[in-house]
């Protein structure tokens, strides 16, 4: 692949320091043309974000450039897809109802541009759980500062983006004809609030840690601790159906020695059970506690804090910070913001116990990302590693 030195896109607006809607014209332009030229190729990207949208050069005629089609596939018209792929804060609601096709980039694209415009996601929660429900039903929030500062017209175009409805949402080509992006008058130059700025500077350091520790303890897991899960979850389908019921979670959980009342269950049932089938597949199981058994066990979680405490002394720095963040590539990051959303105590550099509590915390990365069947913070995975570690 080609070599995109000029950052990620968010940081890039962070940089220039002045933003305004006109110039958030000029990124869906490219971002929407790429949907555009995806789906008239008979491709689904399935994974836009901004940190997959990249600059080619530092410079400040850089191109923006669409990058990791790992996810992507070919799709014929009308065909459907199942799979639960993306980032949370940016899959289309359909989904999670595992039934889709093209539209979902296009609902990917109005979440970036609601960001652009205002510094958040439009669909927000602490877990994954959350946000899936907030983009199954949540409310779209135009009330809020700065929206009643922002063009009609972007608010016209955001909604029909952001239709839950896969076949009344807009489309990549009627996006591009959209006065908004087309009429050169309708987008105002003047400077969006600063108080957007500010909050695109969270949003883009917001635990870029995490996805570096993430990272560092997945290449710690063996294929016999992956391995395990698998006879897990044929133990608690006892029918062999594929799918475990909410009689089978309860009958294994007991056969394990948890004391999980049946409320309990019924929680940790529905977190996992994104479709709303009644079951937990096989895909929606493993996610969930290869999230939480793995990446947040003591011994993992020590492991990845190490990694950043290179001189050993008990806190992760800032210069810690920067050497890790070179290590995997990353530039940049914000860390004093990064330090600061972890820093509970604000001595300036982080404990481990602000370490471990981020770790566990609702995820709020945005970079979280590939197949998501199920990945989310419940206690599935605590209830039977007693069970998987005897395996």
């Amino acid at each position: 692949m080609e070599l995109c030195a000029g950052g990620e896109l968010f940081d890039r607006i962070i940089q220039k320091g002045h933003y305004s809607e006109k110039e958030g014209v000029k990124l869906m332009k490219t971002i929407v043309g790429v949907v555009e030229a995806c789906h008239s190729l008979g491709v689904i990207h399935r994974d836009l974000k901004p940190e997959n949208f990249l600059f080619d050069t530092p410079g400040e005629d850089a191109k923006m450039k669409a990058t990791d089609f790992g996810l992507s596939v070919f799709y014929k018209p009308g065909q459907c897809f199942h799979d639960i792929v993306g980032s949370p804060y940016y899959v289309a609601p359909e989904v999670l109802c595992k039934q889709y096709g093209p539209h979902v980039d296009v609902w990917s694209a109005g979440v970036i541009l609601y960001i652009l415009l205002s510094g958040v996601p439009p669909f927000w929660a602490e877990t994954e759980a959350g946000i899936f429900k907030q983009i199954l039903h949540g409310e779209l929030d135009f009330a809020s500062e700065p929206w009643p500062n922002i063009s009609e017209s972007a608010k016209d175009l955001v909604k029909k983006m952001l239709d839950r409805d896969p076949t009344q949402r807009i489309s990549a080509h009627q996006v591009l004809c959209h006065p908004w992006i087309v009429d050169d008058t309708v987008a105002p130059d003047k400077p969006l609030d600063s108080a957007v700025l500010t909050r695109l500077k969270h949003f883009s350091a917001m635990n870029k840690l995490k996805k570096m520790a993430l990272r560092v303890i997945a290449e710690r897991l063996s294929e016999e601790e992956i391995g395990g899960l698998k006879e897990l979850f044929k133990m608690i389908d006892t029918d062999n159906s594929g799918t475990i019921t909410f009689k089978e979670l309860k009958n294994g959980l007991k056969r394990v020695g948890s004391n999980l009342m049946e409320s309990e269950i019924k929680s940790l049932m529905e977190a996992a059970d994104i479709d709303n089938s009644g079951t937990i597949d096989y895909g929606e199981f493993l996610a969930a506690t290869l999230h939480l058994n793995k990446m947040e066990r003591e011994e993992n979680l020590v492991a990845a804090f190490a990694y950043f405490d290179k001189d050993g002394s008990g806190y992760i720095t800032i210069d810690e910070l920067q050497q890790a963040s070179k290590d995997f590539g990353l530039t940049d990051l914000h860390l004093d913001d990064m330090i600061k959303e972890i820093d509970t105590d604000n001595d300036g550099r982080i404990d481990y116990g602000e370490f471990a509590a981020m770790m566990k915390k609702g995820d709020s990365d945005m970079g979280r990302s590939r197949s998501m069947k199920g990945n989310l913070n419940f206690n599935i995975a605590d209830a039977f590693a007693a069970k998987e570690d005897s395996s």
